[in-house]
């Protein structure tokens, strides 16, 4: 894995996201003593299971406490639109949860501020190295993965053999994508060669595959104004009109580019694994492949993950519950039979099932991503505005109201106006 793009994150560890997470019963666990006392409570609270896996989740926990006698899993299940303020009141009150879910973007802030234990695990070989990496700092580890998703390339086999063009691999670089885009495009027929979104999350992961940084050292001040940021943004706005939809026809609207794929009438499509479903009925064949890049690859990751208190009084056995929801072979099974996200394990071989799905054919290609990823910058203060500025500015590029050079100098001066020290 590239060390550069691997650390793109998770040296924000002074970076600092919306805080998601938990509200919990009382704080610290309910009931004294260590593993292997009697009546070792551990409290969790969770928003992953909200929605229809609530169920998933209690298969879990029977088989954690069936396996682990004298420990008892108490869960609290919220919404994901409430958890954020439930976390915020509960860290605030001294009433957090002995286990807790967040997310990437929650955690450096977490371990910045002292709310996660020192982690001691078991078995770090059972995670995606990847995976487990990003929630560590300083080597240390401070929460543990639960589940990854990541954004790949579709792409529509049919029009790829009407075109005569050879299929995407995970050789490609942009060059290949563009040349293919250029040829898939028929603005006459409704038929466009590409889609990628212009915005933050675009924009952070092209930065990386050109060998750019996002953000300065010190995490106050943004390094992406850079011949590198220049070419990356060049590389999202200048596909508007020529081999996608510009804003006028739709592009940006929501599932805009979804259905347009659904529709036959779109060549590539970036975009999450998510969208696996909402393909399935398509009356074509597509596939996928791993994210071209242009020095390198680097592809996006969403993970969420569990952390463990640190003022719970049953850290180790708070560590055995997080340890057990995250590479446990009950947690797989699940987890691949539900459809409920995917595990972050590395022992490929329990994920045949997933694999040998027939569509898409090539999902070894999610896995591959996993390889060089590009995590999403973070900042202490100023997260959520720093993204919209980064899209807004784009989008004007986009418009044509602004040429690109013009468009990062001013999200430069923007950023650094609100996330400066």
């Amino acid at each position: 894995m590239n060390s550069r793009i691997a650390k793109a994150g998770a040296s924000a560890a002074i970076a600092a996201l919306a805080l998601t997470a938990c509200a919990a019963s009382g704080g610290g666990g309910g009931g004294g003593g260590e593993p292997g006392d009697e009546n070792v409570t551990i409290t969790y609270t969770n928003f992953i299971s909200n929605g229809g896996n609530e169920e998933n989740l209690e298969t879990i926990v029977a088989a954690f406490e069936e396996e682990n006698p004298g420990i008892t899993v108490d869960v609290t299940t919220l919404p994901y639109a409430d958890y954020g303020t439930a976390l915020q009141t509960d860290l605030a009150a001294g009433t957090v949860s002995d286990v807790f879910d967040l997310e990437y973007a929650n955690f450096a802030q977490l371990a910045a501020d002292g709310v996660l234990a020192e982690l001691e695990v078991s078995a770090p070989d059972a995670y995606r190295p990847s995976l487990l990496e990003a929630y560590q700092s300083d080597g240390t580890q401070y929460a543990l993965p639960s589940s990854f998703s990541n954004v790949v390339l579709y792409y529509n086999a049919e029009l790829f053999d009407a075109a005569g063009l050879d299929y995407p691999t995970a050789d490609w670089t942009w060059e290949d994508e563009r040349a293919a885009a250029e040829a898939l495009t028929d603005e006459g027929a409704g038929v466009w060669g590409d889609h990628q979104p212009v915005s933050f999350y675009e924009f952070y992961k092209a930065l990386a595959q050109n060998g750019g940084e996002f953000l300065a050292e010190d995490g106050t001040s943004v390094a992406f104004n850079s011949p590198e940021g220049i070419e990356a943004a060049e590389w999202l706005v200048e596909k508007s009109g020529t081999v996608m939809p510009t804003i006028e026809q739709g592009q940006g609207t929501p599932d805009f580019d979804t259905n347009l794929f659904k529709e036959g009438k779109l060549g590539m499509l970036h975009t999450g694994i998510w969208v696996f479903g909402a393909l399935a009925d398509v009356p074509f064949t597509w596939d996928i492949a791993v994210e071209p890049g242009n020095t390198q690859q680097a592809s996006a990751t969403f993970s969420n993950a569990v952390g463990v208190s640190a003022n719970a009084e049953n850290v180790e056995a708070a560590t055995k519950w997080a340890e057990f929801l995250t590479s446990s072979d009950t947690m797989v099974d699940v987890r691949l039979e539900s459809g409920w996200e995917l595990p972050p394990i590395s022992d490929e071989s329990k994920l045949a099932a997933y694999l040998e799905q027939e569509t898409p054919a090539n999902r070894q290609a999610v896995f591959d991503s996993l390889e060089n990823i590009a995590l999403p910058p973070v900042v202490a203060e100023g997260q959520t505005e720093m993204q919209d500025i980064v899209t807004e500015e784009l989008v004007e590029a986009q418009a044509g109201r602004k040429s690109v050079e013009e468009a990062l100098a001013s999200a430069e001066e923007r950023i650094n106006a609100v996330i400066g020290g």
